[in-house]
């Protein structure tokens, strides 16, 4: 997933010293002006450990971001925070995703004239609120006035997401959507002229830099904080579920974290019971004491597979070591990217496997990459991830996922033979949705009636889906993919090590095959005319008797990165 920050403090202390530090635990203001440092690639690499968090101005409020490649862009004109100067200067992180882009792009374009400079709905929703609050016509705003203006926004925009964003002058504003599916937490720490006050995605990040008193940003719900007072709650929207992703339980979040009440590490140690009792029931009692070892894949498995281990009755040995500096890889962007990342990411130690019938517990199965390249005889743990995430983590298209449309034991060996196990057994939904559900905490503020986001698991989504949405985001994939491989190239051209491929691409623009590969584009069919390099970017020739036809839409790239 994505994490979001923010952090309002009492004094003048520089605030993007402890913003730095809460983004190691998840993977700004001044003088009126608004500062940003950001760019693509680890939260180390980007701000140089911390050295260019120095170059920023002291400042008492601030927000943060961290992302990985969504919709298989990594884009730099795409990382967040995003920022606009009218009205009154708005910095902007969201965590999530907007299911009509389209109708929301379009209502930007042609009635509310605001430029979208990425394909990010991030961007989308930063200006959809944006020109609400400019609604207002006022020189200065408040709280009211913020609150409608989201709850104008919150008419608009169908989907999932957690947000905080900066108010130039103003203060920190979070918000949540009203089915509860991003999570959102705040902590309030006391310091020597007042309290500070954080928002962060997960706990983790509060906790480490000093914060207590945890309270969730409930559904449909927002906060407003101003330097020296208190928060205020207003309810943007009535709450229509409490439907937390359950994604980010089995998959995402740090096991240190507690979302919504729910302790994460709890509720992987029930995971690794009820998959105990789910292997226990399907296999023979021959079968399970044939079993030599059982050996988690890291990392989230590493705490499920003791569990899975005590029901069993079998050993519990580690078999894989774990580059830490890799990305999950099923999120990386492009599959021989993600086939190289496999052999980066885990190392098998020998002993543990040789001449051994080896359970494995492992917590994704999503395009099949990962256990492909690792399993000779996989056990896999979790429900088969089935149809396409859209509240914000980029899975893959519902064509590309191992699981969608097999969802008969037939299916499950087909699926076994696929990645090399000798068989496969997942973990049932509804035991997957218990365990979660019997991890809350005794201390939780957590009201009413809890359910989960699970279509990832079932095609069943808890917001409603338009029939021609998913059409749609393989489109916006592919478009997306086009950019990223046109912006290498070109960048390849620019520092002079572009290879030939490269060149044409920069020449002549990309295409996509009928197979999905990523080709140049002829110049006489794909754009028509004559290109020539110009300082590493591209001329067209027009042709003659050729009339030019203004575009909908003509995207600029404006780049304040940290690599600039």
């Amino acid at each position: 997933m994505c994490g979001i920050l923010a952090l309002i403090q009492a004094s003048d202390t520089n605030v993007a010293y402890e913003l730095h530090e809460a983004m190691y635990f998840l993977q700004c203001a001044s003088g009126g002006k608004i500062y940003q440092c950001k760019g693509n690639g680890l939260a180390a690499k980007v701000f140089n450990d911390g050295s260019r968090v120095a170059d920023l101005p002291a400042g008492y409020m601030g927000i943060g971001h961290l992302r990985y490649p969504t919709i298989s862009t990594s884009a730099n004109a795409e990382a967040q925070p995003f920022y606009v100067n009218s009205p009154y200067g708005i910095c902007f992180a969201h965590n999530g995703n907007l299911i009509n882009a389209t109708e929301l792009k379009h209502f930007l374009d042609f009635e509310a004239h605001r430029h979208i400079n990425t394909q990010s709905d991030s961007e989308l929703m930063l200006n959809i609120f944006a020109n609400e609050l400019n609604e207002t016509g006022k020189a200065r705003v408040n709280d009211k006035d913020i609150v409608d203006a989201l709850q104008r926004m919150y008419k608009r925009c169908v989907g999932g997401w957690a947000c905080t964003a900066m108010l130039a002058g103003y203060g920190l504003i979070g918000f949540r959507d009203s089915f509860g599916i991003r999570p959102l937490i705040m902590g309030s720490r006391p310091s020597g002229t007042g309290m500070d006050y954080m928002l962060a995605s997960e706990s983790v990040a509060l906790k480490q830099l000093g914060f207590g008193s945890f309270v969730d940003i409930l559904p449909g719900q927002a906060v407003i904080i101003r330097k020296g007072a208190s928060p205020v709650f207003h309810q943007v929207q009535d709450q229509k579920r409490y439907a937390l992703d359950i994604f980010e339980l089995c998959y995402f979040a740090r096991p240190d974290s507690i979302m919504d009440g729910i302790s994460v590490a709890k509720s992987r140690e029930i995971m690794g019971t009820r998959l105990g009792n789910k292997i226990k029931s399907t296999l023979s009692a021959e079968e399970i004491s044939a079993i030599d070892v059982i050996i988690p894949v890291p990392e989230t498995s590493t705490i499920s597979a003791p569990f899975v281990a005590a029901v069993l009755k079998r050993k519990l040995v580690q078999g894989f070591v774990k580059n830490r500096y890799v990305f999950r890889t099923f999120i990386m962007p492009g599959q021989q990217a993600r086939v190289k990342g496999v052999k980066r990411k885990l190392s098998a130690m020998e002993e543990p496997f040789a001449d051994k019938n080896v359970l494995l517990i492992d917590d994704s199965i999503v395009r099949g990459t990962t256990s492909r390249e690792i399993v000779a005889m996989a056990k896999e743990a979790g429900p088969p991830v089935t149809h396409a995430h859209i509240y914000g983590i980029d899975l893959a298209s519902p064509s590309e996922l191992i699981a969608h449309d097999r969802g008969n034991n037939r299916a499950v060996d087909q699926i076994a033979k696929h990645i090399g196990a000798d068989r496969v057994i997942f973990q049932d939904l509804e035991d997957l949705k218990a365990a979660c559900s019997e991890s809350v905490i005794s201390k939780s503020t957590y009201r009413g009636q809890r359910d989960f986001e699970v279509g990832v698991f079932c095609g069943s989504y808890v917001t409603p889906v338009d029939e021609n949405y998913f059409q749609h985001l393989d489109a916006v994939r592919g478009e997306t993919q086009k950019m990223k491989v046109l912006e290498k190239a070109r960048e390849a051209v620019a520092n002079g090590f572009a290879d030939q491929k490269q060149l044409e691409i920069a020449t002549n623009g990309v295409k996509v095959t009928e197979d999905g590969q990523l080709i140049p584009a002829s110049t006489d069919k794909a754009r028509g005319g004559t290109y020539t390099l110009v300082n590493g970017g591209e001329k067209r020739q027009k042709q003659s008797g050729e009339e030019r036809t203004p575009k909908d839409q003509m995207d600029i790239s404006l780049h304040n990165m940290a690599n600039d």
